[in-house]
C-alpha cells in the first residue's frame, strides 16, 4: 500500500473514532513516514519544517476568537438575539420556521461567497458572524450541520468558478499558470477564459449537493442548549442591560475597522488586534478583564490553530517521502488504455494527496505537475485536463478534516462546544461536496 494512501486510512479512521484530530495527523504522518522508508529523524526534520506553513493562519485564527469573544463579552450578541427572537416570537412557536431558517442560510451564504470574491477577508468573517448568531438559530432550532454546508460551499465553490478575489489567484494564478507551465512541453495553452467554463461543471455538482443538505438532509429539528460565550464579572444578559448608545456606536466601529484594516494591512492578526483594541478601551468589559478575554478566546480557536499547523506537517513530510509521485505512477498501471478509467482514477488519487494537506491552493504545484502530462498522454482535451486537476485540488478544500473550509465553519459553530469538527462538519460536507466533485468532475473531464 502506498505510503500517502495508508496515512490517510489512518487518519480519517482515528478522526471517526473521535480520536483528536491533531493527535489523528501526527500518528498518521509517523506512519506514512515509516512505512515510506524514511528515518524517523528524518520524518521529524521534515514535520518541523513543514509546521510554520500553518502558524500565521493559526495565529489569525485566535486573534479573531479574542475579538469574538470581546464582541460577547459586551452583550451586544445577547441583545440582538433577544430582540430578533422577540420580534419573531420564536419562543412562542414558529410559524414560518423553515422561510426564517433559509433566510439565515441565505446571509451566511451571502457573508461566505463575499468573503472570497467581494470583500477577500477568507475565513475571517466566520468568528466575528457566526458565534452571535448560535442563540439564534438554537431558537429556530436550526441544524448546525446544515449551516456548515452553507458556509463550506460559500468559502470553496466562489474561488473555483469566479476569477475575482482569491478566485483570480486559484483559477489564474495558480491553475492557469502551473497547468501551462506543465504541460509547455506538449504544446498545451490554456486561456484565461477556459478556466471558469472547464470549472463550471464540477461546481454545479456541489450546488446540487448544498441544495440536498439544506433542503432534505438536515432539514429536520435538532435540539441545542443556550450557553453563554464568554464568562466574567457578569454575564453577557447583565451587560446588555446597560449597554450605552455610545458604546453600541463603538462596537459597530470595532467590526467595521476589523474588516478595513485586514483588508489595507492584508493581515487577519492585525484586523483582529484592532478591533479588540477599540473594544478594550470602550468600557464594555473592565480593564482588568482583558487578558481574560483574550485569553479566553484563544483558547476557543486553539483547536483550529494546532490542526492546521499539524497538517502543515503532515504535507511536509509526504512530499518529503516521495509516496505522493509513487502513488501517481503506480496508479496509471492499473488503468490501461481506458481513459474513463484514467479520469476516475486521477480523482480517487487526488482526493487521497489532498485529504491530509487539506489545501486547494498549496497542492495545485503537486497534482499539477503530476497529472497534466498524464491527462494529455491519454487525450484529454485541455479543458478537460483543467477539469481533472482543479476538481483533484478542489477536493482538499471541501470535506478534510485538515481543511480551512472545514475548519473555519466549526470555528464559528463550536463557539459554545455543541458542534463537533469530525460528524457535524467533515462528514456532511464530504458527503454532499466530495463526492459530487468526483462524480461531475468525471462527466467534465469525459464531456469537455
Amino acid at each position: 500500500m502506498n505510503a500517502v494512501v495508508l496515512a490517510i486510512l489512518v487518519m480519517v479512521s482515528l478522526s471517526l473514532a473521535r480520536v483528536s484530530v491533531v493527535f489523528a495527523l501526527i500518528v498518521a504522518t509517523l506512519v506514512g513516514g515509516l512505512w515510506a522508508g524514511m528515518p524517523i529523524n528524518e520524518i521529524l526534520s521534515a514535520f518541523n519544517d513543514g509546521l510554520g506553513g500553518g502558524a500565521k493562519v493559526a495565529l489569525s485564527y485566535a486573534v479573531l476568537g479574542a475579538f469574538a469573544v470581546a464582541l460577547s463579552r459586551s452583550g451586544i450578541t445577547q441583545l440582538l438575539s433577544r430582540k430578533a427572537i422577540e420580534r419573531l416570537h420564536l419562543d412562542e412557536g414558529i410559524p414560518h420556521r423553515q422561510r426564517i431558517i433559509l433566510m439565515v442560510l441565505g446571509v451566511l451564504l451571502a457573508a461566505a461567497v463575499s468573503s472570497q470574491n467581494l470583500i477577500p477577508v477568507h475565513i475571517a468573517f466566520i468568528p466575528v458572524l457566526v458565534p452571535p448568531l448560535l442563540k439564534f438559530m438554537n431558537h429556530l432550532q436550526l441544524d448546525r450541520r446544515a449551516a456548515a454546508c452553507v458556509i463550506t460551499f460559500g468559502i470553496t465553490a466562489p474561488y473555483m468558478l469566479l476569477p475575482v478575489g482569491f478566485g483570480s489567484i486559484f483559477l489564474h494564478d495558480l491553475l492557469l499558470a502551473n497547468i501551462n507551465e506543465s504541460g509547455a512541453d506538449m504544446g498545451l495553452a490554456v486561456t484565461e477564459d477556459m478556466v471558469p467554463l472547464a470549472m463550471g461543471i464540477p461546481i454545479s455538482g456541489m450546488a446540487i449537493g448544498l441544495v440536498v443538505a439544506v433542503l432534505f438532509s438536515y432539514r429536520s429539528q435538532r435540539t441545542y442548549e443556550d450557553r453563554d460565550l464568554a464568562h466574567g464579572d457578569e454575564t453577557p444578559e447583565e451587560a446588555a442591560s446597560h449597554l450605552k448608545l455610545w458604546q453600541k456606536g463603538v462596537l459597530a466601529l470595532s467590526l467595521i475597522g476589523t474588516v478595513t484594516v485586514q483588508l489595507l494591512s492584508g493581515s487577519m492578526v492585525v484586523g483582529g488586534i484592532f478591533g479588540f483594541a477599540i473594544l478594550s478601551v470602550s468600557g464594555v468589559f473592565h480593564w482588568r478583564e482583558q487578558d481574560t478575554v483574550f485569553t479566553e478566546g484563544m483558547r476557543m480557536m486553539a483547536l483550529v490553530g494546532f490542526i492546521m499547523i499539524s497538517a502543515s506537517g503532515f504535507a511536509s513530510v509526504m512530499e518529503a517521502s516521495g509516496a505522493i509521485q509513487s502513488l501517481v505512477t503506480s496508479s496509471t498501471d492499473i488503468i490501461g488504455n481506458n481513459p474513463g478509467l484514467a479520469a476516475l482514477v486521477m480523482l480517487a488519487v487526488g482526493l487521497f494527496i489532498t485529504m491530509g494537506i487539506g489545501s486547494s491552493f498549496s497542492t495545485i504545484p503537486i497534482i499539477s505537475s503530476l497529472y497534466v502530462p498524464l491527462a494529455l498522454n491519454f487525450g484529454f482535451s485541455p479543458m478537460a485536463t483543467v477539469a481533472l486537476v482543479g476538481t483533484a485540488a478542489a477536493l482538499g478544500d471541501a470535506g478534510s478534516p485538515a481543511s480551512d473550509s472545514t475548519l473555519g465553519p466549526t470555528a464559528g459553530l463550536n463557539a459554545d462546544g455543541q458542534h463537533d469538527h469530525i460528524w457535524d462538519s467533515v462528514v456532511p460536507t464530504f458527503i454532499h461536496y466530495n463526492i459530487p466533485l468526483i462524480v461531475f468532475g468525471w462527466i467534465a473531464a469525459m464531456t469537455l
